[in-house]
């Protein structure tokens, strides 16, 4: 049975050029006695029917792509990096940066799984590449789910599976929705100053990773601010900026990012089904605390007017009435001084997770750049555990380690602001 690409596949299938990969990784860290390759392969061949959507193989007319189940070469499709030696930090990102940059065969289903080690420490470093045409960050944790990790526990209860998510507004009409024009005016139309990352973006890659507690910044984000947790990752995110900035010796002014609203429901089978709203964030805020009160401000304005739903329907109104114009409203989607960086966060599972009886330690994503968006961030939250995957053209934004660093520093910053009773000082 066939299954044609949905728009959002297309779309996605056509960013993909000789300088811009289409697929996302997951990189998960297993410990010192993880499984082995015949076992992980093993695994994942039992397990493939709970998801026919990694049976996919792109097919069809490059006018006409479409899904067709095919037969799965599982030892193609998972295989070992054997290091020379125990990988430390850098040689560990240097490995991920090698694997990153190498194309899915479209010959075959577009995903692969290969297992670095070891690396400093014991252990390995599992990386999931998945093609973006197939699947999203929400359904890359549904298939998750499907062939990696182990079955939960029937006492985790529907709180074991994680939601599809990454920073959601609220579904649903009400009367107060925004206005055309304010679509128009938030989401589409371009900003007047030019961003540090609105470049011509080569095929070099740096990435970097980060790893913050999920539950105890829950908490600080709603005392300190009644903010919630995609709140937090987007101050910190903002005060890492300025960090950056700050050394780069760049001018302090609010950056503009765009946020991922995933529209996904439950038992939907789409591969792809998001929209967004924009931000800015509050770069040229020395304090910590008013930084996250000023994010909450921003995103519960976006929420309230239902703007990525907004923007989803203008946009199939768009498609439907003149295809050239919902082209226009892509390429000004995508220009440089519409947003300056993407900031996507996905909720995997809220239990801790096993590989084949392995603790998995942490998880972390990684998204390619796009032309004149020279940095992407995108955050999974796995149990209790945030993971921060940066990717970046070196050429265009050095430092990423101090970026990476930053992170992990400003969260640190709004749990000691809890603790000290919400006065947060300042941090650059």
């Amino acid at each position: 049975m066939e299954v044609s690409l949905t728009a959002e596949d297309r779309a996605i299938l056509a960013l993909e050029d000789a300088r811009l990969v289409g697929h996302t990784a997951t990189v998960v860290h297993l410990p010192a006695g993880a499984p082995d390759l015949r076992q992980l392969r093993d695994a994942v061949t039992c397990r493939l029917p709970d998801a026919p959507r990694l049976t996919w193989r792109l097919s069809g007319t490059s006018d006409e792509p479409v899904w067709r189940p095919d037969e799965v070469d599982v030892a193609a499709h998972v295989r070992a990096v054997d290091a020379a030696g125990p990988l430390d930090g850098s040689g560990l990102r240097t490995e991920l940066v090698r694997l990153f940059g190498q194309r899915l065969d479209r010959s075959r289903p577009l995903w692969r799984m290969d297992v670095v080690g070891p690396v400093a420490g014991g252990g390995a470093v599992l990386v999931w590449r998945v093609h973006h045409a197939l699947a999203d960050g929400g359904t890359v944790m549904r298939l998750a789910e499907d062939v990696l990790w182990d079955p939960a526990p029937a006492s985790a209860g529907p709180g074991g599976r994680g939601s599809r998510t990454a920073a959601a507004g609220t579904p649903g009409r009400d009367p107060g929705r925004s206005s055309l024009a304010g679509v128009l005016t938030g989401e589409l139309l371009p900003g007047l100053r030019r961003s540090p990352f609105d470049a011509e973006v080569g095929r070099e890659r740096e990435v970097a990773l980060a790893v913050t507690p999920v539950s105890a910044l829950r908490e600080a984000a709603g005392r300190l601010a009644g903010a919630t947790v995609n709140d937090a990752v987007l101050a910190v995110v903002a005060g890492a900026l300025r960090r950056w900035l700050e050394h780069r010796h760049g001018p302090l002014h609010e950056l503009r990012v765009k946020v991922p609203v995933t529209l996904h429901h439950d038992g939907d089978q789409a591969g792809n089904r998001d929209s967004y709203f924009r931000v800015d964030l509050p770069v040229d805020e020395p304090d910590p605390v008013a930084r996250l009160a000023a994010v909450r401000r921003e995103t519960a304005q976006r929420k309230a007017r239902h703007d990525a739903q907004e923007l989803d329907e203008l946009a199939d109104r768009m498609a439907r009435f003149s295809p050239r114009l919902a082209n226009w409203s892509q390429r000004l989607q995508r220009c440089g001084r519409s947003f300056a960086l993407n900031v996507s966060n996905v909720r995997g599972p809220d239990r801790a997770v096993t590989v084949l009886d392995a603790p998995v330690a942490a998880v972390q994503p990684l998204v390619e750049v796009a032309q004149h968006h020279a940095l992407r961030v995108a955050v999974l939250s796995v149990a209790d555990r945030l993971g921060f995957g940066l990717v970046a053209d070196p050429s265009v934004v050095g430092d990423l380690d101090l970026l990476a660093e930053a992170v992990e520093r400003g969260a640190a910053e709004l749990l000691c602001a809890e603790r000290e009773g919400g006065a947060g000082g300042p941090s650059g």
